[in-house]
C-alpha cells in the first residue's frame, strides 16, 4: 500500500500576511499611498545616514589639513 502524497503549502511571510490584511481594509489609492510614503521616509533615512557621513569625511578632511599647515 502507497502512502498517500504529501501536499506542501507555503506559510505566508508576515509580509505577505500584512499586505493582505491591507488590501481588505485600505482602497486601492490609500495602499499606493502608504506605500509611497514609507517609500519616502526610507529616502529620507537614507539621505540624513549619507549627510552624517558626508560631514564625518569633511570633519577628518578638515582635521588633516590643520595638522598639516599649522
Amino acid at each position: 500500500m502507497q502512502a498517500a502524497p504529501v501536499r506542501a503549502t507555503a506559510i505566508p511571510s508576515f509580509t505577505t500576511a500584512l499586505r493582505a490584511v491591507e488590501s481588505l481594509l485600505l482602497s486601492s489609492g490609500q495602499r499606493t499611498a502608504r506605500r509611497n510614503a514609507w517609500t519616502s521616509v526610507l529616502e529620507d533615512r537614507r539621505r540624513a545616514k549619507d549627510r552624517v557621513e558626508a560631514q564625518r569625511v569633511l570633519d577628518q578632511s578638515a582635521s588633516r589639513s590643520l595638522s598639516v599647515h599649522p
